[in-house]
């Protein structure tokens, strides 16, 4: 199993496998399952910080389901290699 650093962790690699399979693999590796954890952390972690500078911009304490929205829809947007 592929792990770099802290990431990747968090999400099983079971459950990752189930989502390269919903988005129609037929086969998937567990060094695909892995990458893919890892990149999907990051990407989640991403989200949450932006989400978190939303709450404190609008004075809150707690994340709301609208942070979380608007911070993967800036994530969305942002072009890609």
């Amino acid at each position: 199993m592929v792990r770099h650093g802290s990431l990747g962790r968090d999400l099983s690699i079971a459950a990752v496998y189930r989502l390269c399979k919903k988005a129609g693999a037929d086969r998937v590796s567990e060094s695909a399952s892995s990458e893919l954890a890892q990149v999907l952390e990051e990407v989640g972690v991403r989200i949450a910080k932006d989400a978190i500078e939303y709450m404190m911009h609008a004075g809150r304490r707690t994340l709301k389901a609208r942070d979380i929205e608007i911070a993967a829809k800036k994530v969305s947007e942002t072009p890609r290699l």
